[in-house]
């Protein structure tokens, strides 16, 4: 029976790709902290009783720790297996320390990268990068690149940079696979999401700014955001993590077709009051403020976000496109989909759970 392993569970991605992944002769297992042993077995019970899968087996552990902290008992069950292996684990904030980021997303990459080179039987190895690995460099950006920046815009890029290039590495001694997707939000018909980040830290800014008398535009800006939608990631890399042809490559999961970032600002002000932006809040004026802590509390922004208003950068994602090709998966239009991602938001909005803490 082939196991299937993942890091990253209870989290959103890690917890939608086990409901796809569930199935007859697959087992699955996930590596959480024991501190987040009683959420994931809540989620694994939900999960189970959605599916009617087998119960998913818990393996307490922890990434930045030699052999991921498992027992004994947890390497002898893991290495008896065909495993196709999933590495989700990251901390994913645009605002986090470099100290924290580098334990999490590079240290813990190369204790995963260790344990991934201790098991015998690994069929597919799954590493979640990012798009944003390309840090402060613009223009075309290709999926067979990964070139160092003059600089990143945070820490979270460079430290996945870093843990990519630990992973590109291994592309000679297993087979895997690496999947850069571009900005994520919630799934493309329901709306649902996990947390309220990315994209939709302007929705928190649209809201609060609703009830001035007017919504203003932030700077001005030519350039063009990429976001996709939850279940077209978890679609494509579970079709990609089976497709002999995607061993050895990476790929972006960026939507072929972004639109520019003012027509989603727009459209996001549309659907959120009815009305459209006037007048403009200039660049600079909008990240001063944003240095300001109180001010990011009440409009619930993060400044990083700021720097991909203006950043000249398109995804290259021929390579994605080709192996997706004739799979009939494909990436929901970011415009037209956009109403029932402002629903879930406007009805979940007041939920504290949703929103993550703006330092």
């Amino acid at each position: 029976m082939k196991e299937i392993v993942f890091t990253g569970f209870p989290g959103f991605i890690a917890s939608q790709l086990i409901r796809k992944s569930v199935g007859e002769n697959v087992s699955v297992s996930a590596i959480v902290l024991p501190a987040e042993r009683k959420k994931a077995e809540q989620q694994a019970a939900l999960i189970q009783q959605e599916t009617g899968c087998q119960p998913i087996h818990i393996i307490e552990g922890d990434i930045t720790k030699q052999d991921l902290a498992l027992n004994r008992q947890a390497r002898a069950y893991l290495k008896s297996k065909k495993v196709v292996f999933w590495h989700l684990a990251a901390i994913y904030d645009l605002a986090v320390s470099r100290e924290l980021a580098w334990k999490v997303n590079v240290e813990g990459t190369l204790n995963v990268n260790d344990f991934i080179r201790t098991l015998p039987n690994v069929e597919r190895y799954m590493y979640f990068s990012t798009a944003y690995v390309a840090g402060a460099r613009e223009g075309m950006l290709y999926e067979n690149e990964l070139i160092r920046p003059e600089k990143f815009k945070n820490f979270y890029e460079e430290t996945k940079f870093e843990a990519e290039l630990l992973v590109e590495e291994l592309k000679k001694e297993v087979p895997l696979t690496i999947i850069r997707p571009g900005i994520v939000r919630g799934h493309s018909v329901t709306g649902e999401t996990v947390k309220f980040d990315g994209p939709y830290f302007f929705l928190n800014l649209i809201d609060r700014a609703s009830r001035l008398p007017f919504v203003p535009y932030v700077g001005r800006s030519r350039a063009f955001i990429n976001v996709v939608p939850i279940d077209y990631i978890i679609d494509a890399s579970i079709y990609l993590s089976s497709l002999p042809q995607a061993e050895g490559e990476t790929a972006h999961l960026t939507d072929p077709n972004p639109h520019p970032v003012e027509e989603v600002y727009r459209r996001m002000v549309f659907e959120m009051t009815g009305k459209m932006p006037k007048a403009r809040l200039p660049y600079k004026l909008a990240k001063l403020s944003l240095a300001v802590s109180p001010v990011r509390k009440i409009l619930g922004v993060e400044v990083e976000t700021l720097d991909y208003l203006t950043w000249n950068a398109s995804f290259d994602a021929s390579k994605a496109q080709r192996l997706l090709r004739g799979s009939g998966i494909q990436c929901a239009d970011f415009l037209a989909t956009m109403p029932s991602m402002v629903e879930f938001y406007q009805l979940h909005k007041e939920d504290k759970k949703y929103h993550i803490a703006i330092r």
